[in-house]
């Protein structure tokens, strides 16, 4: 149960993380060609794959019970900030993300700089992807490899990732368009789920909580999570002309 969560956890942060890097190497792609921008891709593909090769046996030598207590203070810290800007989202407060106006408005910028080529490669282009996939990238990473060792299968979590940029990639080369209409924010909402519910079960492993059922109070926990976020977002939309007139006011 915990390995399916797991997988899908890594998934689901994976694709969002590469719906978002494949409109900034699409508009490299436009803007400044092709071959720049995928020598950008395959090079921060590369560096990511390097960080998760060398941080995946290291955490293996670190306790278990001191591991999953690290993990989880650092899923709690990424999963509240995934959830609370995906409940802010959905109450109203906080714009939704806009692939049309990301990639827009980095097709302008790609545009308007000057062309420098190294080794036939167009400098900007090939930075602009590998910098937009780098950072993309370090976060599901992270994901990878803090699931992974702490479960014990890092090939596990990798092979999730894995799958969405295998999925999101191929739609995009099919469309070559920015995937607008996936809907960014329910999956935003769902990670922040998966990775709070997470790290509270983890955290609390690694405090010395024995949980009811082992790690079946894991479902527990993420229905926890979920009925809390539900119940802000009903608040925040009810309070929300109250709490706009008061900012006006101020």
């Amino acid at each position: 149960m915990s390995s399916a969560l797991l997988v899908l956890s890594a998934f689901l942060a994976s694709a969002v993380e590469t719906v978002e890097a494949l409109t900034i190497v699409l508009a490299a792609g436009v803007a400044r060609g092709w071959r720049s921008a995928l020598a950008g891709l395959g090079a921060a593909l590369l560096a990511l794959a390097v960080v998760v090769a060398a941080l995946g046996p290291g955490l293996t030598v670190v306790p278990l019970r001191d591991l999953r207590l690290f993990v989880g203070a650092l899923l709690l810290v990424f999963g509240l900030q995934w959830l609370r800007k995906a409940i802010l989202r959905a109450a109203g407060f906080k714009a939704l993300h806009d692939e049309q106006a990301v990639f827009a408005h980095e097709l302008e910028g790609a545009r308007g700089a000057a062309g420098v080529e190294r080794a036939g490669v167009d400098w900007y282009g090939f930075t602009l992807a590998f910098k937009g996939v780098l950072l993309e990238g370090l976060e599901v990473a992270f994901i990878v490899v803090a699931f992974g060792s702490t479960q014990g299968s890092v090939p596990l979590a990798a092979a999730g990732a894995a799958l969405a940029v295998v999925l999101v990639g191929a739609v995009g080369v099919a469309v070559r368009a920015p995937l607008a209409r996936v809907p960014e924010n329910t999956i935003k909402f769902a990670v922040g789920v998966l990775l709070t519910s997470f790290g509270i079960f983890w955290a609390g492993e690694g405090a010395g909580v024995r949980w009811p059922g082992s790690d079946a109070a894991l479902l527990a926990v993420v229905a926890f999570v979920v009925a809390a976020s539900g119940a802000l977002v009903v608040r925040l939309r009810h309070d929300r002309p109250r709490l706009l007139a008061l900012e006006a006011d101020a």
